[in-house]
């Protein structure tokens, strides 16, 4: 066998000089690396710099070296690092090359696989743990993805509404706290359905259902994203707006809001018939709000807009407190 067929397999990074340091024949694998730059015939340190131990411009100084571990650099582009160890060859030399550890850089430099390197290099086992430890790394990737997702999912179904896909009391309990934390200013409207209760008797539950999801869609339009809106109860529902206390604004939505409950809701060839009754407080009308007083303010407002005749707006104020106290008030199940 030839010298240079038999350095092929054995060497594949190999390459061969003559006396003038010229490249007499190239290993494919380094071939490879300037695949649109044939090797052979250009001088090698015009192709490959040599970095350490020291730098060198002839063939002469290549030769003091023999036998000496040394470290190249690719020129142009990439500027892969390279390690060899020359032996001369008649007036001539072989140096034999290797990537060293910046050999996953070169595999995904030039796309190299196995069978560009000996069958003996412990590259190739190397290359194998390092795909194996890849596989390893994405497989758990992608089950770290999927398990966040889970988490995500099962909280988001934790604060949410099955029926209507609001949110659920929990959720406004959370929100609450952390805007009441923040020290932020809102309001927190608290809505009623009126008659639903008579919907449910005429009409079924399903058609109680249609009518709870037809609410939750009008009150998700009224209202910005940043605003939340959760179902807290079977037909109650809490609005809360965030940095909103303007209330000829509020005054203005909950109106709205009411006008577009009161319209007919059709459901399988039947009319469903609704109103609602809003009371509102205001996080600003409490030197030291409370998530519990907030709502209870609200809810006080509420049986005032019930007291006053339903499908109308109140905004809480202490006489309120004191008119229900003074009352008895009425039972939610008739209030509906």
């Amino acid at each position: 066998m030839p010298l240079d067929d038999f350095m092929d397999v054995l060497c594949p990074m190999h390459v061969r000089l003559d006396s003038t340091g010229r490249i007499v024949h190239a290993g494919p694998t380094l071939q490879k690396l300037r695949a649109d730059e044939p090797l052979v015939g250009r001088r090698f340190l015009e192709v490959i710099e040599l970095l350490r131990p020291r730098r060198a411009s002839s063939m002469g100084e290549l030769l003091t070296m023999k036998g000496v571990k040394m470290h190249f650099q690719m020129r142009g582009t990439p500027r892969t690092a390279l390690k060899g160890v020359m032996v001369p060859q008649g007036r001539g030399a072989i140096i034999n090359l290797s990537f060293g550890i910046g050999v996953i850089e070169a595999v995904r430099d030039y796309v190299l696989t196995s069978a560009d390197f000996a069958a003996t290099d412990l590259t190739v086992e190397m290359l194998y743990l390092v795909e194996a430890k890849s596989a390893a790394m994405e497989a758990s990737r992608k089950l770290n993805l999927r398990l966040q997702g889970a988490k995500i999912a099962a909280e988001e179904q934790a604060f949410t509404d099955t029926l209507t896909g609001l949110k659920n009391r929990r959720a406004m309990d959370h929100v609450l706290t952390r805007m009441l934390e923040a020290g932020q200013e809102f309001a927190l409207m608290h809505l009623d359905l009126d008659f639903f209760k008579a919907v449910n008797d005429t009409l079924g539950h399903a058609a109680g259902d249609h009518v709870l999801q037809r609410v939750a869609r009008v009150m998700v339009e009224e209202t910005r994203d940043e605003d939340t809106v959760a179902r807290v109860g079977g037909d109650e529902f809490v609005l809360i707006f965030h940095k909103q206390t303007d209330r000829s604004k509020l005054e203005e939505i909950a109106r709205r809001i009411i006008s577009r409950l009161e319209k007919p809701i059709p459901f399988e060839g039947q009319v469903c018939r609704i109103s609602a009754s809003i009371g509102t407080s205001l996080s600003l009308d409490d030197e030291r709000p409370t998530a519990e007083s907030l709502v209870n303010d609200a809810d006080v407002a509420l049986y005032a807009s019930k007291r006053a005749g339903r499908a109308c707006h109140t905004f809480y104020t202490p006489d309120l407190r004191d008119a229900q106290q003074a009352t008895t008030p009425p039972e939610r199940a008739a209030a509906c």
